[in-house]
């Protein structure tokens, strides 16, 4: 239930804090399980909240095993559909929880749903693609060996920009890996080390290999022209979004910095923190404007101040 509404306002969100974003092979967005989305990890939590929002369906997610150490946290983590996956470096005696969350999965395949995995492990602001850990591998092979006709769906994501909301974002689809495709009853490490050697080559082609600093890379890479009369039109609308939006942005934004100190988790911060703001942020804005006069159609900036914001995000500058 807390699922299915919060999907409904980061749609609606998306928007907002994204200028554009372009994927290839839109169709893929509908698919049904068993599937299992092998993803790169470029930035944090809001790799998941795209993917999460953008499927049809639900998607499963593993995430840090860190995340789950707090108990409210956990149980909150997982009204959110997400399971926790342990590294040695959280801990060798957590390494057992995994076993648990990969029979968790299974279930979910076996039920046709989905599952997300971040076949790089950890989280890394940059344009590359990092080695591929194991547990993709693991989790798609101990799934063949007990009978389920899963398919892996190799998925790139590329971001213009780690640090700033209104960012271009670029998917790409890879091509279905499926048990045909793997020699999975070979001995163990030579399937895995198979079903990498499969895996990387999909993610390899659409991520985009990109410098720190490069400007003409990033620019080639995720500029969107924007027309003239666009521009033209949305002037005001984005002025205004500026202006009433500005407070907002900056008390979050310190609000996030102040509280989380982790690097790498700017974007996660800042579209937190607005989740739980921007609503009474605009409630008390409308509330205000009625007062000032007494009139019942203030509340129509509860749609309008949105529409100024995207307004805005659209015309902003698009690279740092």
């Amino acid at each position: 239930m807390l699922y299915s509404f919060v999907k409904i306002i980061a749609r609606l969100a998306l928007p907002i804090y994204s200028r554009d974003i372009a994927i290839n092979k839109k169709e893929l967005l509908k698919h049904k399980g068993p599937l299992l989305l092998a993803v790169n990890h470029p930035n944090s939590f809001l790799d998941a909240i795209i993917l999460c929002t953008l499927f049809d369906g639900t998607v499963y997610s593993l995430a840090r095993g860190d995340a789950f150490k707090n108990k409210t946290a956990a149980k909150l983590l997982s009204l959110f559909k997400m399971f926790p996956v342990y590294r040695v470096s959280e801990g060798v005696e957590n390494m057992d929880e995994n076993y648990k969350t990969f029979d968790l999965c299974k279930e979910i395949f076996k039920q046709n749903g989905i599952v997300l995995i971040f076949s790089e492990g950890r989280c890394v602001n940059e344009w590359h693609l990092r080695p591929l850990k194991k547990g993709t591998a693991r989790l798609a092979i101990s799934s063949w060996e007990e009978g389920i006709d899963l398919k892996v769906l190799p998925l790139a994501i590329n971001y213009s920009s780690f640090k700033k909301f209104g960012k271009n974002i670029k998917m790409f689809f890879g091509d279905m890996i499926t048990k045909e495709d793997i020699d999975y009853k070979d001995t163990h490490g030579n399937a895995i080390k198979q079903f990498n050697e499969t895996l990387k080559p999909q993610l390899s082609k659409h991520i985009f290999e990109i410098e720190t600093g490069d400007k003409a890379a990033l620019h080639k890479a995720f500029y969107v022209h924007q027309p003239l009369l666009k521009k033209v039109l949305l002037f005001i609308p984005a002025l205004i979004g500026l202006l009433v939006h500005a407070p907002l942005y900056y008390f979050t934004k310190w609000l996030g910095d102040y509280l989380i100190k982790e690097d790498g988790h700017d974007d996660s911060k800042l579209i937190a923190f607005l989740f739980i703001f921007y609503p009474v942020f605009l409630i008390i804005v409308s509330i205000m404007l009625c007062l000032l006069t007494h009139s019942w159609f203030s509340f129509l900036s509860l749609l309008i101040l949105p529409f100024t914001a995207w307004a805005f995000v659209q015309l902003k500058k698009q690279l740092d």
